[in-house]
């Protein structure tokens, strides 16, 4: 099948996962970015009687293609369609109060930008879509034929950290005054238009940056991961962990503030004896510094190249309780 196949092989730094969830057999486990179920495969493999795995995408054709990878595991994995940014409701209606373990593997999954309709690849003309959730209102089309100049140049920016991106909005708003934008390849004509000629030779495809901010402004991205994390944190068993991977500084910095603040949460000044303010820490960052894919995992697979995992782990108090 060939959905499952795109899937199956793309599960980035899974050692690394798999060791840093530390996984207990009887454990509950969630997947927020199920994907393919590559991960979750693994996951699951180690669970026994009594373990329990969720498996979270807002994507319907993931939760096809994980299902059939995961099917000789339905004794123990449940799929949810539905964003991770709900976990909390989604453990409620289960009746679970706190899991061993969360995985978030953050950005677009292989299957997304290797199927062209879905409109995530500035590689191939098709429909300018990039929603990750297709039941979704807001595609990357609407983003681009109805914001503003302004509001376009601070997504790009933001979230491109595009340094062109005063003059791709203006280009963009330009051309759907005449017709509304409808094809990834009119955005890419549009990107090329808008940036010098030695510009477009240093670093990399120069369409990368704006697909990726509108992508991020069409899924909420980094809005959703940045709501999620503290809740997250809270939902985890004493010595539970949650490992996350980004793909681009704009999201590893968000988990890295997360982690440094739920590790040392007080607002108290520095000059102060005693802790006053009365925050506590929920835990420990376990990586310092993010853990990144050795060379043979970037070799054998270039989207690995940009991955930065990080851990954390929730404390455990005497006697056991958080």
């Amino acid at each position: 099948n060939r959905q499952g196949m795109k899937y199956k092989h793309e599960s980035v730094m899974i050692h690394e996962v798999i060791e840093n969830l530390a996984i207990k057999p009887d454990g509950i486990y969630v997947d927020g970015t199920l994907g393919g179920g590559g991960h979750s495969f693994q996951i699951a493999s180690r669970l026994t009687e009594g373990g329990k795995l969720i498996g979270i995408d807002q994507d319907m054709d993931a939760i096809a293609a994980a299902g059939r990878h995961l099917a000789v595991y339905s004794d123990r994995v449940e799929l949810v369609h539905d964003n991770y940014e709900d976990i909390a409701g989604i453990l409620s209606e289960r009746k679970i109060k706190a899991v061993n373990g969360i995985l978030l593997d953050l950005g677009v999954s292989s299957y997304q930008l290797d199927n062209p309709e879905r409109g995530f690849s500035y590689n191939q003309d098709a429909p300018l879509d990039m929603r990750m959730d297709q039941s979704s209102a807001v595609s990357a089309g609407d983003i681009l034929n109805t914001y503003s100049e302004e509001k376009l140049t601070k997504i790009l920016r933001d979230y491109g950290e595009e340094r062109f991106a005063p003059r791709i909005a203006a280009n963009i708003v330009a051309a759907r005054q005449k017709a509304p934008l409808e094809r990834t390849g009119e955005l890419v004509e549009i990107i090329r238009r808008s940036i010098p000629m030695k510009m477009q030779e240093r670093g990399g495809n120069p369409c990368k940056r704006t697909f990726q901010a509108v992508r991020i402004a069409c899924n909420r991205e980094l809005e959703v991961l940045e709501d999620s994390l503290d809740t997250m944190i809270d939902l985890l068993a004493p010595g539970g962990r949650i490992v996350v991977i980004t793909f681009q500084s704009l999201e590893d910095r968000i988990v890295k503030n997360s982690f440094r603040r739920n590790e040392n949460p007080c607002t108290c000044p520095p000059e102060f004896p005693v802790c006053i303010c009365g925050k506590k820490s929920k835990g420990t960052v376990i990586t310092k510094k993010a853990l990144i894919p050795d060379k043979e995992e970037t070799e054998h697979n270039s989207r690995a190249a940009s991955a930065r995992l990080r851990v954390f782990e929730k404390v455990v108090m005497p006697g056991g309780t958080v």
